[in-house]
């Protein structure tokens, strides 16, 4: 995409009141998000965006510099990336009302397709950081990307034993790519940058603040194929992954614990509520159809396994379709939906053609790698 489009986007993503259920709207109506940020106030009106953000947009337009404001950001060495993009992250790109934009410092790679979220308290018991170390180092050596949140604890743990085993690993931040929190962890999230990614939907410059972290780890969730909860406690904000986890159609397991322990209590809770207990590294390599990642990644053209993706074969056969479209065919919840399509993608049988629209693959565009 060429950067005179993509500064709408980034434009947008300063406007207060504009997510991304009103950045689609916006597109649906317009067409663009240029003609978006030129229409008149009559116009956003009538796109049936509320007077709020139809003034805060007007207000940004007065001051926002949209040429320097983006080279500001790309000479600062941050790139922006936004969802309509081939490189936007496939997983994330099919939840609910995906984010826009992401500021990224580092590179995504197509390996890190294959991941599993890493997360808990920052409380971590000797128990909780022997798990982490070791969990971190077993999936970086079978090449699953860990991602986790920067935060101390678990997560600053997780993403370290990656690093330490040669792993890729992509942090998500609850403020701008260039406002590294905790402090303590600057030279890690250079490290990260450098094996993975810094990765953030707030704009740079953000500051930490506590309202940020939950939609933060809804991204979190949202990348990866698997969350998997280590130690939290009754409030922990793991508990929140764990709940975007499920609601994306993401396996979720906890880490089982002493029924004494404080720190265990909400992963115990989780396991009683329906996470899987991890009891074994090599469960979640199973759960995930991962123990033979290799092929995964190098056989494209697979047959469908199951009755859903033989169903929405069926559904895609004659045209592209939205995964709204998809839901009314099939009558699938649009999490089964998401999570099928995102595997079925990475065999080969279908193709993201943007905008959460799908099509099969045909025969003609069918190859394989040779041996």
């Amino acid at each position: 995409m060429a950067s005179d489009s993509k500064k709408y986007w980034l434009a947008f993503s300063r406007v207060k009141g504009i997510g991304a259920a009103r950045t689609q709207i916006l597109i649906n109506y317009f067409g663009d998000l240029s003609s978006a940020w030129n229409a008149s106030e009559k116009q956003l009106q009538e796109a049936r965006l509320s007077p709020k953000p139809i003034q805060a947009l007007i207000e940004l337009r007065r001051s926002f510099d949209l040429d320097g404001e983006y080279q500001r950001i790309i000479d600062s060495g941050i790139q922006i990336l936004t969802m309509n993009e081939e490189d936007y992250p496939k997983r994330l790109a099919v939840i609910e009302y995906p984010p826009p934009v992401l500021f990224l410092k580092g590179s995504l790679h197509p390996d890190d397709d294959f991941s599993v979220a890493i997360v808990g308290t920052r409380r971590v018991t000797s128990y909780g950081r022997q798990v982490a170390v070791e969990l971190g180092r077993y999936l970086a050596n079978n090449k699953i990307t860990v991602i986790s949140g920067l935060a101390r604890g678990v997560d600053g743990i997780a993403h370290q034993a990656a690093l330490d085993a040669g792993g890729r690993t992509l942090a998500v931040l609850g403020s701008g790519v260039d406002m590294i929190y905790p402090p303590e962890h600057r030279s890690l999230a250079a490290a990260i940058s450098q094996n993975g990614a810094l990765i953030s939907d707030y704009y740079p410059g953000t500051s930490p603040e506590g309202s940020n972290f939950p939609p933060r780890n809804r991204i979190i969730s949202g990348l990866s194929l698997a969350v998997v909860i280590i130690e939290a406690g009754e409030r922990s904000g793991a508990l929140i992954t764990a709940d975007f986890a499920a609601g994306q159609g993401r396996e979720v397991f906890a880490v089982p614990g002493s029924i004494y322990a404080p720190q265990s209590k909400g992963t115990n809770r989780l396991i009683r509520d329906g996470a899987l207990p991890l009891l074994d590294f090599s469960e979640i390599l199973e759960a995930l159809k991962l123990t033979q990642i290799d092929d995964y990644r190098y056989a494209k053209q697979v047959l469908p396994e199951n009755d859903i993706e033989l169903l929405l074969m069926e559904a895609l056969r004659d045209e592209p379709m939205h995964i709204n479209e998809i839901k009314a065919a099939t009558g699938l919840p649009i999490d089964k939906i998401s999570s099928t399509l995102v595997l079925m993608e990475l065999k080969g049988l279908v193709r993201n053609a943007g905008n959460l629209t799908y099509l099969s693959v045909g025969e003609s565009e069918l190859h394989y790698d040779e041996a």
